[in-house]
């Protein structure tokens, strides 16, 4: 039996990490976290979770410039879930490798929805 995805949260709102954390393990999905720019990327390099959630609006850098270094050293799906709705943003964070954009307030449904899209996309990792 294989096991569920690991799904890395970043976003420096802690009930936001929460409340994506108990909405995705609910559907089976196991959620790690970090706060920031700099623990999300050692968490990407340390546990390589199979998709990253990542928020645009990050305490110690902007998210479009993680987005940017974790495109550098890995190919792990990213999708963007962030108050930024603006189109420039979205058509940046896409074209930066993200492969999709949600912007908050978001459903729950439909975020979890976009992660098993996503993952279905994607090869498993070796």
């Amino acid at each position: 039996m294989s096991e569920p995805p690991r799904i890395l949260v970043v976003d420096d709102d802690p009930v936001v990490r929460e409340v994506l954390q108990v909405s995705l393990e609910e559907q089976g999905l196991v959620v790690l976290d970090a706060p920031d720019a700099q623990q999300a990327l050692q968490r990407i390099r340390r546990d390589r979770p199979d998709l990253v959630l990542l928020d645009l609006n990050l305490p110690d850098r902007d998210g479009l410039a993680v987005l940017q270094d974790v495109r550098r050293e890995s190919r792990v799906p990213v999708i963007v879930v962030t108050g930024r709705a603006d189109e420039g943003d979205q058509i940046r964070g896409l074209e930066l490798g993200a492969d999709d954009y949600v912007s908050k307030p978001f459903s729950l449904p439909e975020v979890a929805a976009r992660i098993r899209a996503v993952l279905r996309r994607v090869p498993a990792p070796p």
